[in-house]
């Protein structure tokens, strides 16, 4: 059984005091795989050192994260382009609008993402979408880029059954996380209605950290509970939950 994390910061600081082991946690509960979201250019020589340290289970992304686009956004994104011109990553993400933080950058929020949108065209890669209190803004950027060429992944989906078909409806996966054990998260009344070819597992860590261990560090070694808890709702095996979901994260990733 392969279990993959599609989406973990392995690289946080969080992690400082006890990454290997953490990892190795993660490893001996065949979690093996591990996609790495950017978050700006000071990130980008830890997430080196850790697929270094880690080549057969680290599999990096590149993108300018929507709370990071602030004055010099153009400059991250001047980096984010000679990355990926430079190498080979997996994806270009993650990448959105938040509106939780800060309502006031909106517009270079939607300029860096379409910007980046076009690059991951250019470079046949998914997208890998965060959306925070901007369902709205997020698909009206989605609908002016509709092509056969968009695809990737909506990270952390916390939306309505109509949210989740609107992103279906672009070639998205929802990435499902810790907020599916939430007493409060409300994905899980209606996720059975969305069939498992569309869904891939994630963390988030060290962000989001499912039930029982919500409120503290997440780490990829949890995501088990969000195996169990999907088990629960689809009424199948953890070993099924785990290679279909494996196996759609293979299909946007290109592995």
């Amino acid at each position: 059984m392969i279990i993959t994390d599609t989406h973990t910061h392995l690289y946080s600081e969080a992690f400082d005091e006890d990454r290997d082991a953490m990892i190795q946690r993660a490893l001996n509960q065949n979690i093996t795989r591990f996609f790495i979201p950017a978050i700006d250019s000071t990130y980008t020589n830890a997430m080196f050192q850790l697929e270094k340290a880690y080549p057969d289970n680290v599999f990096l992304m590149m993108g300018l994260h929507p709370t990071h686009v602030k004055e010099n956004y153009k400059e991250e994104l001047n980096h984010v382009e000679e990355m990926l011109a430079k190498r080979t990553f997996y994806a270009v993400g993650e990448i959105g609008i938040d509106l939780y933080w800060d309502k006031t950058t909106l517009g270079i929020q939607q300029e860096a993402f379409k910007h980046q949108i076009q690059l991951a065209k250019k470079y046949k890669l998914p997208i890998v979408i965060h959306c925070r209190e901007a369902f709205n803004e997020i698909f009206e950027v989605l609908e002016s880029e509709k092509s056969d060429d968009l695809f990737g992944i909506f990270h952390c989906f916390t939306g309505t059954l109509e949210q989740a078909q609107q992103a279906i409806s672009y070639n998205m996966k929802l990435g499902i996380g810790g907020v599916i054990t939430f007493k409060n998260g409300k994905i899980d009344q209606f996720l059975n209605q969305i069939d498992l070819g569309h869904i891939v597992l994630e963390t988030d860590s060290p962000y989001l950290a499912p039930v029982p261990f919500r409120g503290k560090r997440n780490e990829s070694g949890y995501i088990i509970k969000v195996l169990e808890k999907l088990s629960d709702i689809y009424g199948v095996s953890l070993q099924e939950i785990a290679k279909i979901t494996t196996k759609n994260s293979e299909d946007v990733f290109n592995i």
